[in-house]
Formats: C-alpha cells, sequence, structure tokens
C-alpha cells in the first residue's frame, strides 16, 4: 500500500514541477535594434539620418544596425593604441570608406564674399537751379524712372531768363544785320548770350528753339543730362526755389562700381586688374567685374578691408544697392593636400585617419591651411603617400572615439566593467 502511494504522489509531482518552472521563469525582454543612419544601396558612400529614397536612383535607403556596425568595425590594440580601427576590405567597401593618397598639389581657390552695387560716381549728374524762381509742373520724374537725354523733366520760371532771352536775341539780330567785318565779333556775342542761357538752366534744345522761333518762351524746361536713372528728386509742383538747389542727381548706369569687403590678409593676393566673377541670387546671368582699387581704410568694427571693383552693366540689370556674389580666384602655393571631406575639424584641432596597415587606421593631429575646390591644404602631420580614409570618416572616428571611452575606466585603473558595444547600445 504504501508503494502504491508513493508511486501515484511522484507522478503527480512532475507535471507540478513543469508548471512552477514554468511560470517562475520570467521571459527575456528583446532589445530594439538601433538604426545608426541610411544608406543608399546603390551607392553606400551616401548616407541619411532619416528613410526615404535615394536621390540618383529612387530606392528605398537600407538601415544600418548598430549590430552591423560592431560585427563590421572592431577595434584593436595593437602596439599599445587603443583608438586603431581595423575594417576588412569588404566591409569597407560596403560602407563607402574609400581610402586615397595625400598628394602634393597647387592650384587655386575660389574665394566667395557679398558685394553690393553701386553707382560709378564719374557717371553721376547732378541737375541743380541756377536763379532763383518756382516750379510750374513735372513729369515723369520719381526716384528710380528711367529718362533719356534730353528727357523733359520740370517746367519753370524766373524773370532772370526773361532778360537774357533779350539779350540773345539781340545779339543775333547785331549778326545778321552787320557786316562780315564785324561778324565774328557779333557771333561771339551770340555764344555769350547762349552760354548765359546754359548757365541759368536752360538746355541746348531750347536754346535752338529760341533762334527758330524768336520768341521768349513762357517755361524753362529741365531735362535730363544723359540717359539713365533718377537717383534723387527734391522738387514738386508750385515750389519756390533758391539758386543752386539740387533738383535731381541722375545716375548713367551702364558703368558701375561694386563694393565688396574682406578680411585683413584676404587681399594680399588681389591688384588693380584682377579679375573677379559677379553672380546675382536666384538668377543664372554671370557678369566679369575688374578690381579697380583697394581702399585704404579698415572698417573699425569688422576689420574689413573695401575692395572697389568696376563692371559694364549694359542691360541696367545691376542697380544701386543691390547685394551680389563676387568670386575671386586667388592661388594656392604648392604643398600637400587631402580631400575635405578627410579631415574631422573639431574645433580646437583636425584629425584624419592614416591606414598604418592593410585595414588599419590610426587617427593623426594634422594642421590645416587653405581650402581649395574639394580639397584641404596639409601644412603639418602627413607626408606625401601617406594613405587616409577620405569618405565616411565620421564612421570610423564614431568607432575610435567609442573605443577610448571604454578603455579610459581601465587605464585609470577603476574596477568596474567596461560595456560593450553591443550592451551600449541596448541601453540606448
Amino acid at each position: 500500500m504504501k508503494r502504491a502511494l508513493y508511486a501515484i504522489s511522484l507522478l503527480l509531482s512532475v507535471p507540478l514541477g513543469f508548471l512552477v518552472t514554468h511560470h517562475s521563469v520570467p521571459r527575456q525582454p528583446t532589445t530594439p535594434r538601433r538604426v545608426l543612419y541610411y544608406v543608399d544601396p546603390m551607392h553606400p558612400t551616401y548616407t541619411s539620418d532619416r528613410p526615404g529614397t535615394a536621390p540618383d536612383c529612387g530606392m528605398e535607403l537600407e538601415p544600418v544596425y548598430a549590430e552591423e556596425a560592431e560585427n563590421a568595425m572592431h577595434t584593436t590594440s595593437s602596439e599599445g593604441k587603443s583608438d586603431v580601427v581595423t575594417i576588412d576590405s569588404e566591409i569597407r567597401q560596403s560602407l563607402g570608406i574609400r581610402v586615397v593618397s595625400v598628394e602634393k598639389t597647387f592650384g587655386t581657390r575660389t574665394l566667395r564674399v557679398a558685394g553690393r552695387v553701386i553707382a560709378d560716381e564719374s557717371l553721376v549728374y547732378r541737375v541743380d537751379a541756377g536763379v532763383d524762381g518756382f516750379i510750374k509742373e513735372t513729369r515723369d520724374d520719381t526716384v528710380g524712372s528711367h529718362v533719356r537725354k534730353n528727357q523733359r523733366l520740370a517746367a519753370i520760371y524766373s524773370p532772370e531768363f526773361v532778360s537774357a532771352a533779350g539779350g540773345y536775341f539781340s545779339a543775333s539780330q547785331q549778326a545778321q544785320t552787320e557786316g562780315s567785318g564785324t561778324g565774328a565779333q557779333a557771333q561771339s556775342g551770340v555764344r555769350n548770350w547762349a552760354n548765359r542761357l546754359r548757365t541759368l538752366g536752360m538746355s541746348d534744345a531750347q536754346i535752338d528753339e529760341l533762334t527758330v522761333t524768336r520768341k521768349t518762351p513762357d517755361n524753362i524746361y529741365i531735362v535730363a543730362p544723359v540717359t539713365g536713372v533718377i537717383l534723387a528728386r527734391n522738387i514738386a509742383p508750385g515750389m519756390r526755389f533758391d539758386r543752386n538747389m539740387e533738383f535731381y542727381r541722375i545716375a548713367d548706369l551702364s558703368h558701375v562700381w561694386i563694393i565688396a569687403d574682406l578680411f585683413e590678409g584676404e587681399d594680399q593676393y588681389l591688384h588693380p586688374g584682377s579679375l573677379a566673377r559677379i553672380t546675382l541670387r536666384n538668377q543664372s546671368r554671370i557678369f566679369l567685374a575688374r578690381v579697380a582699387n583697394i581702399l585704404p581704410p579698415i572698417d573699425p568694427v569688422n576689420r574689413a578691408i573695401a575692395v572697389r571693383l568696376e563692371c559694364d552693366n549694359p542691360h541696367l540689370v545691376l542697380r544701386p544697392d543691390m547685394l551680389v556674389n563676387v568670386d575671386f580666384v586667388l592661388p594656392v602655393p604648392a604643398g600637400l593636400s587631402v580631400p575635405a571631406d578627410a579631415v574631422i575639424d573639431s574645433g580646437l584641432s583636425q584629425r584624419v585617419y592614416v591606414e598604418t596597415t592593410e585595414g588599419k587606421f590610426e587617427p593623426r593631429q594634422v594642421e590645416i591651411g587653405q581650402r581649395f575646390g574639394d580639397r584641404e591644404q596639409v601644412l603639418k602631420g602627413l607626408s606625401e603617400h601617406d594613405r587616409v580614409v577620405g569618405s565616411s570618416t565620421f564612421l570610423i572616428d564614431s568607432e575610435s572615439r567609442m573605443k577610448m571611452l571604454a578603455r579610459e575606466p581601465q587605464s585609470r585603473g577603476l574596477n568596474r566593467p567596461v560595456a560593450s558595444v553591443r550592451s551600449r547600445v541596448g541601453a540606448e
């Protein structure tokens, strides 16, 4: 009987133990996979921080996960250096990591600065009053209006014109009636009275009209002295004016000046006659300008040096106070250079990743000079024919810095475990 009870209790304990074990072991939570970035499957050099489509082929960008990056790149402490990164060639190709040689190059670089268009001061004309009087009317003379040479802008009246016109009529009549013996003197008198009328403000066209009509005009017309644009207008109908008052200021804009500001030292490669390319924002037009003068004053606020350029403007596209782009092509001294993407610039220092042996890369501090095109000049830190990472450098830099941070507690002798890349990614 006892044996039977023992057998029954043994059989009941097996399923009970299974149930207890099944409910006591918690399920391990699954860690979500973390996306580092997205890559173009056709051109791995193109990466993005968000999903989307590739701009070149329209394919969906594929995610690159932290686990894949860990398996692709593993650090090594070769030769006691904790920041060396090792990557095999197949993974380098899939991630778009390109290795290039340091080259000795020379060439040019483009310096782009902002410029402001102003009127050529030698082509700005002032229309002043030569008498006292009042304005009878104005026409089509608003600021910014295009005017033609000898176009009537205003009509004025002044009693001084009456006496001057009478003297001109008398001299003209005398020149016609007197003989040839005194004809030269009479013609000289006519020219003197005509100059008197010009000084008072009468145009040559109206003086010729007086010769034909021989009638004192009721109005004296103020005309544009040149084809151009009205920059300033200081009169209105019915207004009285005094002698020497400025009526208009008109500029011939077929040739303009452009003022560009450079920082100190950037002007050392420029001289009068240097060429520059002028482009307009949101337009495809290109103008060629020539440096006329490097102005000696320096702006006391921003320490800028003003450069004055001259530019032909046949279609009057360039207008006063318009902002333009000014591109100077400057020479770059011969020296070593690397692709601009090869340089990691932290602000206080610059570094590149040099391939020491096949697939092994270590960071190296460099001193960067001028940039020209898509290359950076290297002053110190590299030798010709050194091989450096030329693209996707940020991937290797991130892995190298993570390795250094992981080894930092151990180097200080702290007795706490160092988390692996996989555990850090899971924690995030």
